[in-house]
């Protein structure tokens, strides 16, 4: 009896030590549309840019939770509180990961609906209307988890062409350039908890629509709007290494 007990003690003492000298852990909410979803990925939950970002974080020794909360032709009109439609999707995945000694992160791309000419919920949405938006939201959602932090990416780029049930083409595509120095002001107005996301992509996407991008076919001819399992990827690692900027394992 006596050698169980001291087994036994030992391991505890061994799980507290371990407990005391762990790193950090990482909570992270992902907000977006269908991009951040994973739209026309055969595997969404296995494939999304979210969860390669995680794969790759975690390699590195990051221990991290998520939650993809991407939503297919959403605005930020849709993640408004007063909405009522996804702010509490939002809510309910940081409930489940927000505790003491973990930092919780919102990574935020939206822009892609808001740009377009007619559709989705408030488009076309003016630039200043956009900042309204996203700083409502980060409001709301700091209020509730005041030791969080929120990680502004800048939209992808899309094909001029781009018209789905959605209408997007070359005005769409002029309106989300106009989106990122809303960002950059988000930033500077907000120094204590917004932090910069990705730059490079929109560039990066631009210039490798037909590696990167699921083909997509309307009355036009092709048109590139959704990652494909490799752009995916690609977007993924572009989020991760804005992460490491601020974080550490």
């Amino acid at each position: 009896m006596k050698r169980v007990f001291i087994v036994c003690l030992l391991g505890t003492l061994v799980m507290q030590a371990w407990a005391q000298q762990s790193p950090t852990r990482y909570a992270l909410v992902f907000i977006g549309n269908s991009i951040t979803y994973g739209a026309t990925l055969r595997s969404p939950q296995k494939e999304a840019p979210p969860v390669q970002m995680v794969k790759i974080l975690e390699r590195k020794g990051y221990p991290i939770r998520y939650a993809n909360c991407g939503h297919s032709g959403s605005t930020t009109a849709d993640f408004l509180p007063a909405s009522n439609r996804l702010f509490p999707k939002v809510m309910q995945a940081a409930d489940s990961l927000y505790d003491a000694g973990v930092e919780l992160l919102f990574s935020i791309m939206l822009g892609t609906n808001d740009s377009a000419a007619e559709g989705p919920a408030g488009a076309p949405v003016a630039p200043e209307q956009y900042k309204r938006n996203l700083q409502l939201i980060i409001d709301s959602l700091h209020q509730r988890y005041p030791r969080s932090h929120f990680m502004l990416h800048q939209p992808i780029w899309y094909s001029p062409n781009t018209q789905n049930r959605s209408v997007y083409l070359e005005e769409g595509l002029k309106r989300l350039q106009t989106y990122t120095p809303q960002l950059e002001l988000l930033i500077k107005e907000n120094p204590e908890f917004v932090l910069k996301g990705d730059r490079k992509v929109f560039a990066f996407f631009k210039k490798n629509p037909e590696k990167y991008f699921t083909p997509e076919k309307n009355p036009s001819g092709i048109f590139y709007l959704h990652p494909n399992a490799l752009g995916a990827q690609k977007l993924g690692a572009f989020w991760a290494d804005c992460f490491e900027k601020y974080f550490h394992p």
